[in-house]
């Protein structure tokens, strides 16, 4: 799946990651067909924390529920 990738302060990179899988019975998966990075986001982004490279972000999402734990 794509997911929006960390890369440094105001660096960020849409990149295949491993599909996201039920863990918990309190899981759902949902294929997002609309998403964003939220205000809340861009202090992230902005390197104005200790996010770690590499991570995944973002929350403002739209989907439709494929499964549920």
């Amino acid at each position: 799946m794509k997911a929006v990738v960390y890369k440094g302060p105001n660096e960020v990179n849409v990149e295949e990651v491993p599909d996201a899988k039920i863990e918990r019975p309190t899981d759902v998966l949902v294929r997002i067909t609309a998403t964003n990075i939220c205000g809340s986001d861009l202090h992230m982004y902005e390197g104005r924390t200790n996010f770690e490279t590499g991570r995944t972000f973002g929350h403002e999402n739209m989907g439709e529920v494929i499964e549920v734990g």
